[in-house]
């Protein structure tokens, strides 16, 4: 039986024991014990988001017990992996550590670097070297298909980028964004497969973001976190006016959301 010591203070090294202690086939504990990667798959998730969060908010108490929560996804996935033979928790630590030698070669080789994109693009090169990827669509199919989808789809726009698949300028994917917004119309109008046309606004969309240098997803993000904003100002204002919203027509709906936008704005 795996023993876990009470302290009244503890290090990295109590977390790998604690969760041996709890997957113990005899005496662990009856959840966790049965779990499998799969299993907790969605635990993962949610709990490198909610370390997201706490970044977010610059919440130092709430990061610090997110990030053990995270920490703690990654003890039982590898301890799951020590059980079925395939690696351990020293193994993963190997592993990362190798890929961090090898991809930085201006810290541990003869290799020099001046700038943030002079090591990134060293990063990318070795990256692709290692993963044998000889060409931009290895590359693509690289790209987890896990991923968020914006996320996903920015990764694969500059990885077709570069190897040279790209706009020379903003305008023309700006030019493209305009093109889709057509083809959508014209599916709408004439019964197309206007679920197709709208990923590719999507996509398009994305690839003027990635274009200007903007992060598609936090965009997205700030644009629902505005638009939540400024409903729960529309909804303030249709009470204190004894306007029903499920009624009104669009002509007071948009009067209601201007006056929300400069409230809102004023908030800010």
């Amino acid at each position: 039986m795996c023993v876990f010591e009470i302290k009244s203070e503890y290090s990295l090294t109590d977390i790998i024991l604690l969760v041996e202690r709890l997957r113990d086939r005899q005496t662990g504990c009856p959840w966790d014990k049965v779990q499998t990667h799969r299993s907790i798959r969605q635990n993962f998730i949610e709990e490198v988001y909610e370390a997201v969060e706490a970044i977010d908010r610059n919440d130092s108490k709430m990061l610090k017990e997110e990030l053990g929560d995270v920490l703690l996804q990654i003890a039982l996935h590898a301890e799951i992996a020590k059980e079925e033979g395939w690696f351990d928790i020293d193994g993963v630590a190997d592993t990362v550590c190798k890929k961090l030698v090898l991809r930085h070669p201006h810290i541990f080789g003869t290799v020099e670097a001046d700038s943030s994109d002079t090591v990134l693009a060293n990063w990318e090169e070795i990256k692709r070297g290692e993963k044998s990827q000889k060409s931009g669509s290895d590359a693509i199919a690289d790209v987890p298909k896990s991923l968020p989808t914006l996320m996903r789809s920015q990764k694969v726009q500059k990885r077709a980028a570069y190897v040279g698949f790209d706009y020379p300028d903003i305008g023309m994917a700006l030019g493209d964004l305009e093109s889709e917004v057509a083809e959508l119309k014209e599916a709408l109008s004439s019964g197309g497969d206007v679920s197709e046309e709208i990923g590719d606004l999507i996509f398009a969309a994305v690839n003027v973001a990635r274009l200007s240098g903007v992060d598609a997803d936090h965009a997205a993000e700030s644009a629902c976190d505005k638009f939540a904003g400024r409903f729960c100002i529309v909804e303030t204002l249709s009470k204190e006016m004894d306007i029903d919203l499920k009624s009104s027509d669009i002509g007071e709906l948009n009067n209601l959301w201007s006056k929300a936008k400069v409230a809102f704005k004023e908030a800010e």
